[in-house]
Protein backbone atom coordinates (compact mmCIF):
# COMPACT_ATOMS: atom_id res chain seq x y z
CA UNK A 1 0.00 0.00 0.00
CA UNK A 2 2.21 3.28 -1.48
CA UNK A 3 0.90 6.28 -0.19
CA UNK A 4 -0.52 9.11 -2.61
CA UNK A 5 -1.81 12.71 -2.82
CA UNK A 6 -4.82 11.26 -4.00
CA UNK A 7 -4.99 9.03 -0.97
CA UNK A 8 -3.63 4.87 -0.49
CA UNK A 9 -2.71 3.18 -3.32
CA UNK A 10 -2.96 -0.77 -3.71
CA UNK A 11 -0.06 -2.50 -5.68
CA UNK A 12 0.17 -6.30 -6.32
CA UNK A 13 3.96 -7.07 -7.16
CA UNK A 14 5.72 -10.08 -8.55
CA UNK A 15 8.65 -11.03 -10.83
CA UNK A 16 12.35 -10.90 -10.30
CA UNK A 17 13.06 -7.97 -7.98
CA UNK A 18 15.81 -6.63 -10.22
CA UNK A 19 14.11 -7.76 -13.57
CA UNK A 20 12.73 -4.28 -15.71
CA UNK A 21 10.19 -3.23 -14.44
CA UNK A 22 6.50 -2.89 -16.09
CA UNK A 23 3.25 -1.19 -14.39
CA UNK A 24 0.12 -2.51 -15.12
CA UNK A 25 -3.20 -0.44 -15.59
CA UNK A 26 -6.71 -1.78 -15.37
CA UNK A 27 -9.81 -0.79 -17.21
CA UNK A 28 -12.42 0.85 -15.46
CA UNK A 29 -14.80 -1.04 -12.84
CA UNK A 30 -12.89 -3.86 -12.52
CA UNK A 31 -8.95 -4.28 -10.10
CA UNK A 32 -5.67 -5.53 -10.75
CA UNK A 33 -7.84 -8.78 -10.73
CA UNK A 34 -7.62 -7.90 -14.50
CA UNK A 35 -4.11 -9.07 -14.77
CA UNK A 36 -4.76 -13.00 -13.47
CA UNK A 37 -4.11 -14.65 -16.18
CA UNK A 38 -1.38 -12.69 -17.57
CA UNK A 39 1.17 -12.05 -14.51
CA UNK A 40 2.88 -15.31 -14.87
CA UNK A 41 4.10 -15.09 -17.81
CA UNK A 42 5.34 -11.27 -17.53
CA UNK A 43 6.54 -12.22 -14.24
CA UNK A 44 9.03 -14.33 -15.64
CA UNK A 45 11.36 -11.58 -17.61
CA UNK A 46 9.89 -8.39 -15.33
CA UNK A 47 9.34 -6.83 -12.20
CA UNK A 48 5.63 -6.26 -12.75
CA UNK A 49 3.55 -3.89 -10.90
CA UNK A 50 -0.23 -4.31 -11.02
CA UNK A 51 -2.05 -1.34 -9.60
CA UNK A 52 -5.56 -0.44 -7.99
CA UNK A 53 -6.48 2.37 -10.28
CA UNK A 54 -7.89 5.37 -7.76
CA UNK A 55 -11.78 5.87 -7.63
CA UNK A 56 -11.95 2.28 -9.29
CA UNK A 57 -13.86 -1.21 -7.21
CA UNK A 58 -10.11 -2.33 -5.59
CA UNK A 59 -8.08 -1.48 -2.84
CA UNK A 60 -7.20 2.05 -3.46
CA UNK A 61 -8.50 5.19 -2.70
CA UNK A 62 -12.08 6.13 -4.01
CA UNK A 63 -10.46 9.51 -5.32
CA UNK A 64 -11.64 10.85 -8.80
CA UNK A 65 -9.91 13.60 -9.82
CA UNK A 66 -10.83 15.54 -12.85
CA UNK A 67 -9.69 14.11 -16.06
CA UNK A 68 -8.85 17.06 -17.97
CA UNK A 69 -6.50 17.63 -14.59
CA UNK A 70 -2.62 16.96 -14.13
CA UNK A 71 -4.23 15.13 -11.42
CA UNK A 72 -3.83 11.45 -12.74
CA UNK A 73 -0.25 12.06 -13.83
CA UNK A 74 1.12 13.23 -10.33
CA UNK A 75 -0.95 10.12 -8.88
CA UNK A 76 1.27 8.01 -11.03
CA UNK A 77 4.58 10.29 -10.24
CA UNK A 78 4.12 9.45 -6.49
CA UNK A 79 3.36 5.47 -6.88
CA UNK A 80 6.68 5.17 -9.24
CA UNK A 81 8.54 7.43 -6.82
CA UNK A 82 7.12 4.63 -4.01
CA UNK A 83 7.91 2.05 -5.54
CA UNK A 84 11.49 3.30 -7.05
CA UNK A 85 10.83 3.44 -10.25
CA UNK A 86 12.16 5.90 -11.87
CA UNK A 87 11.52 5.05 -15.78
CA UNK A 88 9.09 1.81 -16.64
CA UNK A 89 7.10 0.39 -19.79
CA UNK A 90 3.20 0.50 -19.17
CA UNK A 91 0.51 -2.31 -19.68
CA UNK A 92 -3.01 -0.48 -19.88
CA UNK A 93 -6.23 -1.48 -20.61
CA UNK A 94 -9.17 1.01 -21.77
CA UNK A 95 -9.54 3.51 -18.88
CA UNK A 96 -5.63 2.14 -18.06
CA UNK A 97 -4.69 2.53 -21.61
CA UNK A 98 -6.20 6.09 -21.54
CA UNK A 99 -3.97 6.54 -18.32
CA UNK A 100 -0.67 5.09 -19.53
CA UNK A 101 -1.37 7.92 -22.80
CA UNK A 102 -2.18 10.67 -20.53
CA UNK A 103 1.11 9.93 -18.43
CA UNK A 104 3.71 9.46 -21.56
CA UNK A 105 1.82 12.91 -22.86
CA UNK A 106 2.64 14.84 -19.74
CA UNK A 107 5.58 12.79 -18.18
CA UNK A 108 7.30 10.99 -21.69
CA UNK A 109 10.51 10.85 -19.31
CA UNK A 110 9.29 8.49 -17.21
CA UNK A 111 7.74 6.03 -19.83
CA UNK A 112 9.65 2.99 -21.72
CA UNK A 113 7.33 1.84 -23.65
CA UNK A 114 3.23 1.58 -23.87
CA UNK A 115 1.33 -1.73 -25.00
CA UNK A 116 -2.21 -1.05 -24.93
CA UNK A 117 -5.36 -3.14 -25.26
CA UNK A 118 -8.33 -1.27 -26.20
CA UNK A 119 -6.90 2.07 -25.19
CA UNK A 120 -9.71 5.25 -24.65
CA UNK A 121 -9.09 8.84 -25.42
CA UNK A 122 -8.18 7.73 -29.38
CA UNK A 123 -11.22 6.49 -31.04
CA UNK A 124 -14.70 7.83 -30.95
CA UNK A 125 -16.95 6.34 -28.04
CA UNK A 126 -20.15 4.72 -28.80
CA UNK A 127 -23.52 5.10 -26.70
CA UNK A 128 -25.80 2.32 -28.53
CA UNK A 129 -25.40 -0.92 -26.84
CA UNK A 130 -24.91 0.72 -23.29
CA UNK A 131 -28.55 2.48 -24.31
CA UNK A 132 -30.02 -1.01 -25.58
CA UNK A 133 -28.80 -3.35 -22.78
CA UNK A 134 -30.94 -1.24 -20.07
CA UNK A 135 -33.86 -3.17 -21.86
CA UNK A 136 -32.29 -6.11 -20.85
CA UNK A 137 -31.11 -5.18 -16.72
CA UNK A 138 -34.95 -5.27 -15.14
CA UNK A 139 -35.02 -9.36 -16.83
CA UNK A 140 -32.82 -10.63 -13.21
CA UNK A 141 -29.69 -12.01 -13.14
CA UNK A 142 -30.19 -13.68 -16.65
CA UNK A 143 -30.93 -10.38 -18.13
CA UNK A 144 -27.98 -8.39 -16.57
CA UNK A 145 -25.94 -11.42 -17.83
CA UNK A 146 -26.89 -10.54 -21.22
CA UNK A 147 -26.69 -6.85 -21.18
CA UNK A 148 -22.74 -7.92 -19.61
CA UNK A 149 -22.17 -9.66 -22.75
CA UNK A 150 -24.03 -7.50 -25.30
CA UNK A 151 -22.29 -4.46 -23.91
CA UNK A 152 -18.64 -6.31 -24.11
CA UNK A 153 -18.96 -7.42 -27.52
CA UNK A 154 -18.44 -11.06 -29.20
CA UNK A 155 -16.02 -13.28 -27.11
CA UNK A 156 -13.12 -14.12 -29.45
CA UNK A 157 -13.59 -17.12 -31.78
CA UNK A 158 -11.32 -19.67 -30.47
CA UNK A 159 -12.77 -22.36 -27.82
CA UNK A 160 -11.72 -22.60 -24.68
CA UNK A 161 -12.06 -25.59 -21.77
CA UNK A 162 -11.28 -27.04 -18.95
CA UNK A 163 -9.56 -24.74 -16.34
CA UNK A 164 -9.15 -21.81 -18.86
CA UNK A 165 -12.73 -21.91 -19.55
CA UNK A 166 -13.67 -21.78 -15.64
CA UNK A 167 -11.45 -18.81 -15.14
CA UNK A 168 -13.40 -16.94 -18.09
CA UNK A 169 -16.69 -17.77 -16.72
CA UNK A 170 -15.38 -16.84 -12.89
CA UNK A 171 -14.15 -13.79 -14.27
CA UNK A 172 -17.60 -13.32 -16.16
CA UNK A 173 -19.22 -13.47 -12.41
CA UNK A 174 -17.15 -11.24 -11.05
CA UNK A 175 -16.99 -8.63 -13.20
CA UNK A 176 -20.86 -8.54 -13.18
CA UNK A 177 -20.83 -8.48 -9.31
CA UNK A 178 -18.81 -5.20 -9.55
CA UNK A 179 -20.88 -3.68 -11.89
CA UNK A 180 -24.47 -4.36 -10.33
CA UNK A 181 -23.03 -2.93 -6.92
CA UNK A 182 -20.11 -0.41 -8.59
CA UNK A 183 -20.75 3.53 -9.58
CA UNK A 184 -20.17 4.21 -13.04
CA UNK A 185 -17.71 7.42 -14.38
CA UNK A 186 -19.83 9.88 -15.98
CA UNK A 187 -17.40 11.83 -16.81
CA UNK A 188 -16.07 11.78 -20.59
CA UNK A 189 -13.02 10.59 -20.94
CA UNK A 190 -11.05 13.23 -22.75
CA UNK A 191 -9.87 12.80 -26.81
CA UNK A 192 -6.03 12.94 -27.16
CA UNK A 193 -5.64 15.70 -29.83
CA UNK A 194 -3.48 15.13 -33.16
CA UNK A 195 -0.77 16.99 -31.62
CA UNK A 196 -0.29 15.18 -28.65
CA UNK A 197 -0.20 11.63 -30.15
CA UNK A 198 2.01 12.79 -32.97
CA UNK A 199 4.84 13.55 -30.27
CA UNK A 200 4.63 10.21 -28.58
CA UNK A 201 7.98 8.71 -28.54
CA UNK A 202 7.35 5.32 -26.54
CA UNK A 203 7.20 2.44 -28.50
CA UNK A 204 3.49 1.37 -28.80
CA UNK A 205 1.66 -1.41 -29.15
CA UNK A 206 -1.97 -1.53 -29.77
CA UNK A 207 -4.48 -4.54 -29.26
CA UNK A 208 -8.45 -4.05 -30.09
CA UNK A 209 -11.32 -5.99 -30.87
CA UNK A 210 -12.81 -4.89 -34.38
CA UNK A 211 -16.44 -5.71 -32.71
CA UNK A 212 -16.01 -3.47 -29.92
CA UNK A 213 -19.28 -1.96 -29.51
CA UNK A 214 -17.83 0.66 -26.36
CA UNK A 215 -15.29 1.94 -28.60
CA UNK A 216 -14.59 2.59 -32.18
CA UNK A 217 -11.71 0.69 -32.50
CA UNK A 218 -11.80 1.06 -36.29
CA UNK A 219 -10.74 5.05 -35.91
CA UNK A 220 -8.60 4.30 -33.15
CA UNK A 221 -6.39 2.22 -35.80
CA UNK A 222 -7.04 4.93 -38.33
CA UNK A 223 -5.79 7.70 -36.01
CA UNK A 224 -2.92 6.03 -34.23
CA UNK A 225 -1.74 4.80 -38.65
CA UNK A 226 -1.70 8.56 -39.63
CA UNK A 227 -0.44 10.17 -36.62
CA UNK A 228 1.94 6.86 -35.27
CA UNK A 229 3.11 5.46 -37.80
CA UNK A 230 5.71 3.56 -35.63
CA UNK A 231 3.06 1.97 -33.69
CA UNK A 232 2.09 -1.58 -33.79
CA UNK A 233 -1.60 -2.16 -34.23
CA UNK A 234 -3.67 -5.06 -34.40
CA UNK A 235 -7.87 -5.28 -34.75
CA UNK A 236 -8.58 -8.59 -33.53
CA UNK A 237 -11.67 -10.07 -35.47
CA UNK A 238 -14.83 -10.99 -34.14
CA UNK A 239 -13.74 -9.76 -31.11
CA UNK A 240 -15.29 -6.84 -28.27
CA UNK A 241 -14.03 -4.93 -25.93
CA UNK A 242 -12.54 -7.70 -23.90
CA UNK A 243 -9.50 -9.40 -25.92
CA UNK A 244 -8.05 -12.64 -25.62
CA UNK A 245 -4.78 -14.18 -26.41
CA UNK A 246 -2.52 -11.43 -26.24
CA UNK A 247 -0.21 -12.33 -23.44
CA UNK A 248 2.83 -14.01 -25.57
CA UNK A 249 2.52 -10.55 -28.12
CA UNK A 250 2.78 -8.31 -25.34
CA UNK A 251 5.76 -10.30 -23.76
CA UNK A 252 7.49 -10.00 -27.28
CA UNK A 253 7.27 -6.18 -27.07
CA UNK A 254 8.77 -6.08 -23.73
CA UNK A 255 11.55 -8.25 -23.90
CA UNK A 256 12.50 -6.55 -27.45
CA UNK A 257 12.14 -3.15 -25.14
CA UNK A 258 15.05 -4.46 -23.13
CA UNK A 259 17.20 -5.87 -26.41
CA UNK A 260 17.31 -2.77 -28.05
Amino acid sequence: MLSTRQGDTFVVSCGPPDAPPVVLLHGGGFNSAAWLSDVADWAQTHRVYAVDVIGEPGLSAPSRPSLESDAYAEWLDDVLDGLGITRTAFVGASLGGWLALDFAVRRPERVARLALLVPAGIGRQKHGALIASLFLVPFGKKGQRAAYRFVLGPAPASKVSGAEAALHRDFADYLLLILMNYRMRRERLPVFTDEQLRHLDAPMLVIAGAKDRILDTHHTARRLRHLCPDAAVTLLPDTGHIPTGYAETIQRFLTDADQE
